[in-house]
């Protein structure tokens, strides 16, 4: 336990705070720049064991992945302030292969930099930093930035709270819950985990892929949310940021780190663009095999090509499936059924004439249980939507479904709406490719379009 420290208590107010700067005694800022030397500087404190790989540098799996640095441990190149077109000429510094907050302020309570944002913008994103608190730290880090005069960063931007949580919770002044390292600020709390304290690297995450949103810290996941979603929704409504309508509403935005005040020292800022491939080449069926006797076509549609299925002659079961395998992955497929609709998304799935081993996420028509995960020729239905969501289903319209799965868990969602998620060791288990069916009994038609896949991968 670290002894006993002497601070006045910070005002009300964390993150992306309005209220005054934090108030402290201790003096945090580095000698070399004309402020007192802290106890311990960043070259000292969680050395990289020699074995492994350096800091500001990516490992050749990273490498080959298609991993970026944001930071390369020596300059500022990549960076700007915020609203601003040149990057701050105080407050910041690198400092020992460290980006560092509050370096050059005589005044640890003061933020006299600002706030800093990558210069380039990112949508679907895999983030990984590595940070280390002083006593009494409180920063974040901020994605899909909005930049709005006059708007502070946190106005229209969701925050990873980095934090002193120890601190904090022994000085009372608030509830913590929602404002500790890790959290979804002032939305969502962290669960279970492990926080390095001052004087001790520790790495965040943080991944969005398709309005889901993940916190990790140390390698244990503490939040998951989705943008846009109803608890979202309801969450921002009764929070502070209430007041700004484009909070959290952006597509794509820079990645920001905040100045408030105290030193947090930033390194090892990488990050994995996560774009989406797409299945479906809008011209012909290239990548894709045909099972069975039933139709397969393309036609051209009001937004490009439209890839559709009909019931042939026989009537009987088809299957279209993509060449190449995927495990984990988050697939959108947009679908409009204009006679029954009796149809599915297979996962992991093989197929043999027209018997298919997986599991199919459903297209059918209403009261069917679109959304649900069936296993063909096994257990059957593995879990179904509950009725009142069936609503979410247009029939007749196109319509937007939405599958992840990821290890033994399988999510799905249609229109925006969660229909089921839920984990299963023989789906974890299995790897093969995506395949769309016609059911058999006749007299089906469905159109597809704009089949996106991206594959989500976690380096070593």
């Amino acid at each position: 336990m670290r002894a006993p420290r002497r601070f006045r208590r910070p005002a009300p107010g964390l993150g992306g705070r309005s209220g005054p700067a934090l108030a402290g005694t201790l003096t945090l800022a580095l000698a070399a720049l004309g402020c007192a030397q802290a106890p311990e500087t960043p070259s000292d404190m969680g050395e990289t064991d020699a074995a492994e790989t350096p800091p500001n540098a990516l490992t050749d799996a990273e490498r080959e992945a298609g991993w970026r640095l944001l930071f390369d441990g020596e300059t500022t190149s990549g960076w700007r302030g915020y609203n601003r077109e040149a990057f701050p000429d105080t407050g910041w510094a690198v400092i020992d292969g460290a980006l560092v907050v509050g370096a050059t302020a005589t005044d640890p309570d003061v933020a006299v930099g600002g706030d800093i944002v990558t210069t380039e913008s990112f949508s679907d994103f895999d983030l990984k930093f590595e940070f280390m608190l002083s006593e009494v730290a409180n920063s974040g880090v901020l994605y899909r930035v909005i930049e709005e005069e006059g708007a502070a960063i946190w106005f229209n931007a969701p925050e990873y709270q980095v934090l002193d949580d120890t601190a904090y919770i022994e000085m009372g002044t608030m509830d913590m819950r929602t404002h500790l390292t890790g959290d979804n600020y002032d939305l969502h709390a962290s669960g279970e985990k492990t926080l390095r304290g001052p004087g001790e690297w520790n790495e965040g995450r943080i991944r969005i892929q398709n309005h889901l949103v993940e916190h990790w810290l140390n390698g244990t996941k503490t939040v998951e949310y989705e943008l846009g979603s109803r608890e979202w929704e309801a969450l921002v409504a009764a929070s502070k940021f209430a007041p700004y309508p484009r909070y959290g509403r952006a597509a794509s935005g820079p990645i920001g780190l905040q100045d408030h005040g105290r030193n947090v020292w930033y390194r090892s800022i990488r990050i994995l663009p996560l774009e989406p491939v797409s299945l479906f080449n809008g011209e012909d069926l290239e990548g894709w095999r045909v099972h069975g006797t039933e139709r397969w076509y393309v036609e051209d549609g009001e937004e490009g090509g439209e890839l559709v299925c009909e019931s042939g002659p026989d009537a009987e079961y088809g299957y279209l499936v993509t060449e190449e395998t995927y495990r984990d992955f988050d697939l959108t497929v947009e679908f409009r059924q204009e006679a029954d609709g009796n149809s599915g998304v297979f996962l992991r799935s093989s197929v043999e004439g027209t018997t298919v081993s997986g599991w199919q996420a459903e297209v059918a028509p209403p009261g069917l249980f679109t959304g649900g995960i069936y296993e063909s020729y096994g257990r059957g239905w593995l879990v179904q939507p509950d009725p009142e969501l069936d609503a979410a289903l247009r029939m007749g319209d196109w319509n937007t479904m939405r599958i992840r799965a990821e290890g033994d868990r399988v999510a799905t969602w249609l229109n925006g709406t969660r229909m089921v998620d839920f984990e299963d060791e023989a789906i974890g288990a299995a790897e093969g490719s995506i395949a769309l069916q016609i059911h058999d009994g006749g007299g089906i038609k469905v159109r597809w379009r704009n089949l996106r896949l991206t594959e989500l991968v976690t380096p070593p």
